[in-house]
């Protein structure tokens, strides 16, 4: 086989795995917390807690994801991460009170937090180097695809069928990810065996860091988008028109993409990035501006030329500025502080909505990404992206 083919047998099945648990991810991120407040009368403290919940548990099991990965192999933990997700998302049906279904998203977060993280690995290992920016690209186009199905389905089926049959329905897509991971089937590996006592290898990577943090700081921003958008939607009449949001993200996306990806392997990653931030801004304060379904539809198509942009490049970084044996934990370091900006993000703006309207949030983080591009330029202080 050519060392430059993309699209495998292995890309393809991990890629289908990876879109699968995250339209589950996604069709509950987004209704949850609506969920909270309409049918158990939550506040919109309590309902953030769904998401920050979830991602706390991704962010305490990913440091361990590199050594175990280097012990048992990609494919075992491939395996069980995703068995794991799946056997989490059957159990959001048995349960009916807030605080059993926050136990849940607990145990859900654990599968997600593994999944997310040895899929990216395998990723990075299968994609040939002369086409990593491509490569990701792509592997994270699913990803955003996902982001689009996940809401759309969610929304929709909690609108026309009710909480229990959207439970199902997740659980089912968790499956076949399960059964897309039972199908992927990689190189034998050299696993690691480290003799009784020898210290092992640092959990975070160093070099990753700083573009961590400057993924951690636009995922704030971008959380009260995934937690909100939804009640926010409805505030402003436009309930019907929520579900269509992430539609007209994707549809951004996959004209884009081709073009981003090419562009990041050739001119550097500064080319794509900076423009996406501010993409990013525009779109967060076309959405603080909305009073129709028109603005309400382009703030989705600046959004998503911005932050679809952003996080695969971000990523893109964190592979290109890692040793190859070192990628797993690099990726590790890379989500588990992007996820406390996810999380945090959630937690903050459902306290923020409590002081001030919605508008006044997305108009507030629009400038806040602004500033973001001065965090951007102070990640690249220890290693250059250009």
């Amino acid at each position: 086989m050519n060392k430059n083919t993309l699209w495998t047998r292995n890309f393809i099945f991990v890629s289908a795995a990876n879109f699968f648990f995250i339209v589950t991810y996604f069709a509950l991120l987004v209704t949850l917390p609506t969920v909270a407040i309409t049918h158990f009368g939550s506040t919109s403290t309590v309902a953030g807690l769904f998401t920050t919940v979830y991602i706390g548990a991704a962010i305490i099991i990913r440091p361990f994801m590199g050594p175990w990965i280097e012990t048992y192999g990609k494919r075992f933990m491939l395996i069980v991460s995703l068995a794991l997700f799946t056997t989490a998302s059957f159990l959001y049906s048995f349960f009916d009170s807030i605080v059993s279904l926050l136990a849940v998203r607990f145990i859900h977060g654990f599968g997600f937090g593994m999944a997310t993280t040895i899929t990216v690995a395998i990723v990075a290992d299968i994609v040939p180097e002369s086409r990593k920016g491509e490569g990701m690209g792509y592997f994270i186009l699913s990803t955003n695809l996902g982001m689009v199905i996940g809401p759309f389905v969610g929304l929709t089926i909690l609108d026309e069928f009710g909480l229990y049959v959207l439970f199902w329905a997740s659980a089912l897509c968790s499956l076949i990810a399960f059964l897309f991971g039972l199908m992927t089937h990689l190189p034998a590996e050299q696993l690691v065996t480290r003799p009784a006592g020898k210290k092992r290898a640092s959990l975070f990577e160093k070099s990753a860091l700083r573009i961590s943090i400057t993924g951690a700081f636009f995922g704030t921003a971008y959380a009260s988008v995934l937690s909100f958008m939804a009640v926010f939607a409805v505030e402003k009449g436009l309930g019907p028109e929520s579900s269509y949001f992430f539609i007209v993200y994707v549809i951004i996306l996959l004209l884009t993409r081709p073009l981003t990806s090419r562009w990041y392997d050739q001119y550097g990653a500064n080319t794509i990035i900076f423009p996406a931030i501010v993409s990013f801004a525009i779109g967060m304060f076309i959405l603080g501006m909305t009073t129709n379904a028109l603005l309400f539809f382009i703030a989705a198509a600046f959004i998503g030329g911005g932050w679809g942009t952003l996080f695969p490049s971000f990523q893109t970084v964190v592979l290109q500025s890692s040793e190859p044996k070192r990628r797993p934990v690099a990726l590790a370091t890379f989500l588990s502080i992007f996820d406390i900006g996810i999380s945090g993000g959630s937690l903050l703006a459902g306290v923020l909505v409590g002081v001030i309207s919605f508008s006044s949030l997305y108009i507030f983080y629009s400038f806040y990404i602004i500033a973001g591009l001065a965090v951007y330029h102070w990640s690249q202080k220890e290693e250059s992206y250009v």
